[in-house]
């Protein structure tokens, strides 16, 4: 495979740029200055709060896109990209669904600060890796009309496909569903894609698919794996991730997107 075409790489972030400890590797940012040498750009693409990617990329934060919230907001600095916010009316019919859950924690996703009425401390210490500017609420359906909402996240600490998949699939007509990892099921506006978001960004910079590489593990990497000719699947990903991705690498703990940019800013084929 040559990738001597490639102008742009989008890496998603848990699964795939970050290893099991929740950790960019030293490797990543020595590539990633080799990347800009050669004028190749570079976007961070998650489900996780724009803050806190920032957070894990911050030496390099200045430098890159963000698509965050799965496509719900999208930036470069301080320039809003796009955003595509979820109507409080169907943030109000969906909740009080998601409450009938056992055992499961809702997220609801501001465009600067997520809010939870979990006061479940085990899961805030985990949600706290996500979403690093929250608040606690007695009831998410109060807030819904004090502003942008991009995303509905619900937690299971079994499984986001068995157990929280089928109390909101009804819903799938009207908003979109991602299974974003073992753990997350999000609810997002129809367009908020990570997909759609990079569409905006290669129109942006007129990069076309073909001058694309994309790494994804996860249901929500779909549409933006579908915009690049250069996409990978990781070793860990998602069974349906890997029958999607046109190519694989190695695992998130064996530096699979760094094996990739590696050969990338070599001019190597692999």
């Amino acid at each position: 495979m040559d990738l001597s075409k490639v102008k742009l790489v989008v890496s998603d972030m848990d699964g795939t740029l970050l290893n099991s400890k929740g950790e960019v590797s030293k490797l990543f940012f020595e590539l990633f200055h080799q990347l800009k040498n050669k004028e190749i750009l570079f976007c961070a693409a998650s489900g996780r709060q724009y803050n806190s990617i920032i957070d894990k990329l911050a030496p390099i934060k200045d430098d890159i896109f963000v698509i965050a919230e799965n496509g719900g907001i999208a930036k470069k600095g301080d320039q809003l990209l796009t955003l595509n916010a979820l109507s409080e009316v169907k943030i109000n019919n969906i909740i009080p669904i998601i409450r009938t859950i056992p055992n499961a924690h809702i997220v609801l996703c501001g465009k600067n600060k997520a809010f939870i009425e979990s006061k479940n401390q085990h899961f805030i210490r985990l949600f706290q890796e996500y979403y690093h500017s929250y608040q606690l609420v007695t009831d998410l359906t109060k807030i819904t009309s004090s502003g942008e909402f991009l995303k509905i996240a619900i937690y299971h600490s079994l499984s986001s496909e068995k157990h929280i998949y089928p109390f909101v699939k009804e819903f799938e007509n009207e908003v979109l569903i991602k299974t974003s990892s073992k753990n997350w099921l999000d609810i997002s506006d129809q367009q908020a894609t990570k997909g759609n978001a990079l569409i905006k960004i290669q129109k942006l910079l007129n990069i076309s698919r073909e001058e694309t590489l994309v790494f994804g593990d996860y249901h929500n990497d779909i549409e933006m794996l579908k915009e690049a000719d250069f996409s990978f699947s990781m070793k860990n990903a998602h069974k349906d991730i890997t029958r999607i991705a046109n190519y694989t690498t190695e695992s998130n703990d064996h530096f699979g997107v760094e094996r990739v940019l590696s050969a990338l800013v070599k001019n190597n084929t692999i």
